[in-house]
């Protein structure tokens, strides 16, 4: 995916300097933070308005929303390490609450059939363009390969209609779950609006929608409120996926990639990695 995303979290080792060190990396993940900017001499990194500034050189400062917390303490193989000692003032000051699992069912599902994922776009289709200048068909793809594999793991039986950079065609992916006689079908797109201000993940189902695709689509808009965005509710729609699925179906749009702060969280893949979690947890409650 396009952008500055931090890099893969690096082995600690046993070093006394290591122990008492974290990587930015590191930081940026268990506060959930993403990456809005990155330059050779400074990372800006936000969370609901909030930023965290560092100068990426050793003793340069940190500061968390203009005021400094500390220092830089070394620059190794590229990453940035500060004290661990300030990661406790860095969390008071964005006011970011001890990090917590998402839950997941209480019970398994019962499914006799598969759930069919759709990664929206694809190929010669790219959907919307972030503000942040990626693409949306790869980050509907890279949530949507996330989806399926926890769902897999929970023994539920996935089909995706697309798992590389391609364009099926819409009555395509509808038949992948007609002719499979799904149990569900989920479509998982980013959204775009005129207004950069508009945010929050939105749940479409048809005009015409059965009641088990609003059941569905209502498992799915509770679930994903653990994401921390917030919801723009149940809509309808005749979208292409959803009159021509003969079975439940639901289109999920993530988050708005024409806002700023949605298309940073949406291009991190610690984030991608919650949507997901959200996502799977949504589906599995419906079949439950």
């Amino acid at each position: 995916m396009v952008g500055c995303q931090p890099s893969a979290v690096p082995v600690i080792g046993g070093s006394s300097s290591d122990q008492q060190t974290i990587s930015v990396s590191e930081l940026s993940q268990l506060l959930t933070l993403h990456m809005d900017d990155k330059t050779p001499t400074h990372m800006v990194l936000r969370r609901l308005g909030k930023t965290v500034m560092i100068f990426t050189h050793k003793g340069g400062s940190v500061y968390v929303n203009a005021k400094e917390v500390g220092k830089v303490s070394r620059i190794e193989a590229g990453e940035v390490y500060i004290p661990k000692s300030i990661v406790s003032k860095i969390r008071s000051m964005l006011g970011t609450p001890e990090p917590t699992p998402l839950p997941e069912p209480d019970s398994p599902p019962s499914v006799s059939g598969y759930v069919v994922i759709d990664a929206g776009h694809g190929g010669k289709d790219p959907g919307a363009t972030s503000c942040l200048g990626y693409y949306e068909k790869h980050i509907n793809l890279a949530v949507a390969r996330e989806v399926t594999d926890l769902l897999r793991q929970r023994g539920i039986r996935v089909k995706m209609t697309r798992t590389g950079d391609y364009y099926p065609e819409l009555e395509d992916r509808a038949a992948i779950a007609n002719r499979l006689n799904a149990d569900l079908f989920v479509s998982i797109h980013a959204d775009s609006s005129p207004k950069s201000s508009t945010r929050g993940y939105t749940l479409y189902i048809a005009n015409g929608a059965s009641r088990a695709s609003q059941r569905a689509a209502r498992a799915l808009e509770g679930a994903m409120s653990s994401t921390g965005l917030s919801s723009k509710g149940v809509r309808k729609a005749n979208f292409h996926v959803l009159v021509d699925t003969v079975g439940p179906a639901v289109l999920v749009e993530m988050g708005y990639l024409t806002n700023r702060y949605e298309a940073g969280l949406l291009r991190d893949s610690s984030f991608q990695a919650r949507m997901a979690q959200a996502i799977a947890n949504g589906i599995t409650n419906y079949l439950r």
